[in-house]
């Protein structure tokens, strides 16, 4: 019986998507890459618009003439991603192979694939924005509202109080923030597009809050080679502190994926072995905008 490997990869490829989308506490950030122009290789190009402002009219002479720029700043694409595995043919027949390998597959995503996307991303954001744009803070359920709510008034100063924001914060944080006293009259229920994926989400002041586990939302990490000496995956970096939450405008955050694909080889096909091969890989990266990092507030915790 032929075995129609492709048609496998296209139903695993479709169930991991879905899978991702609804795992991923940055999927939102996917929906910005529509702008984005790309032409091969490892680079994009991301459109930005220059405007001048309103002049006097001129009854005579009519309107000022104005002017608008339309660049593109150049970006690389940083993350190249990948691992295969091994399912060997006594322990999967044909019959099974769909389950098992899907398990697999499904599991290796969950796992690991969607706490590297997740923490690659808010790490880069701060490595962005922590010059000009961080603050610090020790939460504590007396003031925390007080302090989320400024924060986020000097985002809408900065970008306009109509901009759609988003609150990404640490889970640990967002613990106390749901004991501070008063915390109801801020909070309501809406619904929020992550990705795909249309879900129920808290709103602090009708900005949704996505809540981001504390190990994928530090400062910095360390992604390993995964080389047969190591176990691959990534690590929180030396030194690296974990952040209290990231005000963003939703339009600042462009996350790009050019290769997110499965292969499948059957045993009768690998060279290497009597098994099945499942290659996965994932080519990614995420940036802000340079005329768009007004739209960004990181706070990290206090330093003692």
């Amino acid at each position: 019986m032929a075995i129609n490997t492709l048609e496998y990869a296209k139903i695993f490829q479709t169930e991991l998507d879905k899978k991702i989308e609804e795992q991923l506490t940055s999927a939102w950030m996917d929906a910005n890459a529509g702008q984005v122009k790309y032409t091969g290789g490892d680079e994009v190009k991301i459109p930005k618009i220059s405007l001048v402002g309103l002049g006097d009219y001129d009854r005579d002479k009519g309107f000022k003439q104005g002017s608008v720029t339309l660049s593109y700043e150049t970006k690389k694409l940083t993350q190249d991603r990948g691992r295969t595995f091994m399912l060997d043919s006594m322990d999967v027949d044909e019959t099974n192979f769909v389950a098992s390998a899907g398990m697999v597959m499904g599991e290796f995503q969950r796992l690991k694939v969607v706490p590297e996307v997740d923490s690659y991303r808010y790490s880069k954001i701060y490595e962005a924005a922590k010059t000009e744009h961080a603050d610090t803070y020790t939460a504590t359920a007396k003031d925390i509202l007080d302090k989320l709510d400024a924060d986020i008034s000097t985002v809408q100063d900065a970008v306009g109080g109509s901009e759609p924001l988003v609150i990404c914060i640490n889970r640990k944080v967002h613990a106390i923030l749901n004991n501070a006293e008063g915390v109801n009259k801020y909070i309501n229920v809406a619904d929020f597009n992550n990705g795909f994926i249309s879900t129920k989400v808290k709103m602090f002041n009708d900005v949704p809050i996505l809540d981001v586990p504390s190990a994928r939302f530090k400062t910095a990490y360390t992604f390993d080679a995964g080389d047969t000496t190591d176990k691959g995956g990534f690590t929180a970096a030396s030194g690296a502190q974990e952040m209290n939450w990231i005000i963003i405008a939703r339009r600042a955050a462009i996350a790009v994926v050019k290769t997110d694909k499965i292969r499948i080889f059957e045993p009768n096909v690998n060279q290497n072995a009597d098994a099945w091969k499942l290659d996965y890989r994932k080519y990614h990266d995420v940036w802000i905008k340079d005329n768009a990092m007004d739209g960004v507030l990181v706070n990290l915790p206090a330093q003692a």
